[in-house]
């Protein structure tokens, strides 16, 4: 789905940048926006693959891990006891995919923690898998 939106998001970016740039530029800076606007969409192209392996999670018996992040790792640990609220998204793009997002909002300061890219049973399953647990070992706040 990345791979199929960000060349259509960011070139349609630069066409427009581009169209301005040959109207009101010397030729030069149009060209720079040219050459700029494929550079950025092959490294944009590059790293898309690479971010959406890099994400992952894992359930065990008192909380969820989840891990994000190409250069930067990022993990974070959700008990089920502090959920309070699991939901599946799916934007209009992602029901085209099949795809779908479970969010777990809890009551710390970050709010909310998302696992992308799910797919839509599967998404399903996991929240429910979520709430059932967070029933069993709620713990009061």
């Amino acid at each position: 789905m990345k791979l199929l939106l960000i060349p259509l998001t960011w070139g349609l970016i630069s066409a427009a940048l581009t169209v301005v740039s040959f109207l009101w530029a010397p030729r030069w800076v149009a060209w720079s926006v040219v050459a700029l606007a494929f550079v950025w969409i092959g490294w944009r192209l590059w790293r898309a693959p690479r971010v959406y392996r890099r994400w992952g999670f894992a359930e065990r018996d008192e909380d969820v891990y989840v891990t994000n992040g190409l250069w930067f790792r990022t993990l974070q640990c959700v008990p089920y006891g502090r959920m309070q609220l699991v939901e599946v998204t799916s934007g209009p793009i992602e029901q085209r995919f099949g795809l779908a997002s479970v969010q777990m909002v809890t009551s710390s300061t970050a709010g909310t923690v998302s696992i992308p890219g799910l797919d839509a049973t599967a998404a399903a399953a996991l929240r429910d898998r979520l709430i059932a647990r967070g029933e069993q070992q709620q713990a009061g706040i």
